[in-house]
Formats: structure tokens, C-alpha cells, sequence
């Protein structure tokens, strides 16, 4: 399959295409760029990089991208701001977040760098409070029966059977699951990153968020009634998992890390 098509008539050979192919799958001849066929990860650079829109490519075609010469970016002191001004929440409302803008957070997920670009991550909406509240049950039984497994568990266990509080799923009133074939070596890289993605553009839509560590710790370990509870397949495991929901209360001040540990060589 020819995975490479140019109009000649546009191309004005600068090799851009050629230097930023990750994998070396196109090299520039007298006419324009030819592709070897074999090594593309359809991670899209070329076409995306073309100043003058002469190139396609089948697996990721020209008509499929978004222009981008209007979007001015953002300057350095208001990505700074909205970088730093990202809290993991624990707190939040109880208010149900409609589906439509849950889809926005998933989709904006798959945009995100994977491994060769070999993205494979699927994703599960949790909108069932009920189906959240039997996993807490279920974490703090395993929680129970492991209690040896972590420092941490018999403080949450006390806190869900002696003081009715779910500091797991912390009551948040949704869960975005990332899911992954068994066998796929960078699911959880790849999940990563996406729902990295994902905590990023929450707060643009007035929505927080926060890892379930001890979620994801009973997760990985196969624990077989959470991942029933979900309908995990046979075949697939959990790879991240992401508690969302509106924030209950709101941030006033950026908060401080530790200083700066840099070297540089040369």
C-alpha cells in the first residue's frame, strides 16, 4: 500500500516531513517524499508538519486535521499559573456530572503521547454512585483480609467501619477506569499519560480530579470481585483509574514545592 501521496505541484522539497518521521519511514527523492512502507506508526508528524499541505498520508489523512495557524498558545506566565494552579480533589459536591461533559474528558485522553504511538487504551464511565459505593466495600474487605500489604490499610479501614468515611473513592460521585489488553506491554505508560491529559482539562471544564491510588492498587493486583464489579474481561486489565466530580471547595493560594534539584552536564 502506497501510504504516501504528494502534490507535486505544492511540495517544495524542504525534507521537514523527512526529519521529523520518528521511525524513518519516509526519505526525500528529486520529486518529493517517498515512504519505505513498512515502518509508519500513523503517528501523523509529517502531514502535520508540512508547511504548504502537499503531503497525505492514509493513516492519518490530511483532511482529518485540525489548522492551527490562529492559535496563538499561551504565554509562559499563564501556563505557569495553570499548571501550578492544578490540586488533586478530594472534596466534592455531590452533584452528578452530566455524561456529555465526561465524554469531553475521555476524548481529550486519546490525544495524549503513547509509546510508538501505540495508544490501545480504552476507557470506562463510571456514572453509578451505587457501583462506587460497593467498590469502596470491596477495596476495604481486600483491605481487610491484606491488612499486612500497606502501612495505610488499617487507617482506612477504620475510617470506613468505625466512622462511615470513604477515604478511597473519597465520595466522589464519578470514576474514569483506563482499560488495556493483558498482553500489552506500555498499557500502563500509555494510561499515564492519557489520564494526565485528562487532569489537565478538567478544571477548564469547572470539573476536579484525583488518582485512585487504593483503588488501583486492588486493581493491578487482579483482584477478581472489583474487576467483575466492572465487567473487566478476561482478556483485559484495569491501567489507571481517575476519580472526577465539581470540586467542593476552591483554591485560593499556588502552593510551594521543594526547591529546584537540577545538574547540568555540559
Amino acid at each position: 500500500m502506497n501510504l504516501i501521496k504528494v502534490n507535486e505541484s505544492l511540495c517544495v522539497k524542504c525534507g521537514a516531513c523527512t526529519k521529523v518521521c520518528p521511525t524513518t519511514a519516509l526519505y526525500m527523492k528529486e520529486d518529493g517524499p517517498k515512504n519505505n512502507n513498512n515502518s509508519c506508526i500513523a503517528c501523523g508528524q509529517c502531514a502535520a508538519v508540512c508547511p504548504c499541505g502537499a503531503l497525505d498520508n492514509v493513516k492519518t489523512p490530511l483532511n482529518s486535521q485540525v489548522e492551527i495557524e490562529d492559535f496563538k498558545g499561551l504565554d509562559s506566565k499563564t501556563a505557569e499559573y495553570f499548571l501550578r494552579s492544578r490540586r488533586s480533589i478530594r472534596c466534592y459536591k455531590n452533584t452528578s456530572v452530566p455524561y456529555e461533559e465526561l465524554l469531553k474528558l475521555v476524548n481529550i485522553a486519546r490525544f495524549a503521547p503513547t509509546a510508538s504511538n501505540s495508544q490501545g487504551v480504552s476507557y470506562i464511565i463510571v456514572k453509578d454512585k451505587k457501583i462506587l459505593e460497593k467498590s469502596t466495600e470491596i477495596i476495604v474487605k481486600w483491605m481487610e483480609d491484606n491488612i499486612d500489604l500497606h502501612w495505610s490499610f488499617s487507617r482506612h479501614v477504620n475510617n470506613y467501619r468505625k466512622n462511615g468515611i470513604d477515604s478511597i473513592l473519597r465520595d466522589a460521585p464519578h470514576l474514569i477506569l483506563a482499560t488495556a489488553p493483558k498482553d500489552f506491554k506500555n498499557g500502563r505508560e500509555n494510561s499515564i499519560s492519557a489520564l494526565s491529559y485528562v487532569e489537565l482539562f478538567a478544571p477548564t471544564l469547572g470539573l476536579g480530579s484525583c488518582w485512585a491510588g487504593l483503588f488501583e492498587f486492588c486493581a493491578f493486583l487482579n483482584y477478581r470481585p472489583l474487576l467483575d464489579l466492572f465487567n473487566i474481561p478476561k482478556d483485559k486489565v484495569i491501567t489507571g483509574a481517575l476519580m472526577v466530580g465539581y470540586p467542593k471547595y476552591k483554591y485560593k493560594r499556588l502552593v510551594d514545592r521543594n526547591k529546584l534539584d537540577v545538574t547540568c552536564i555540559g
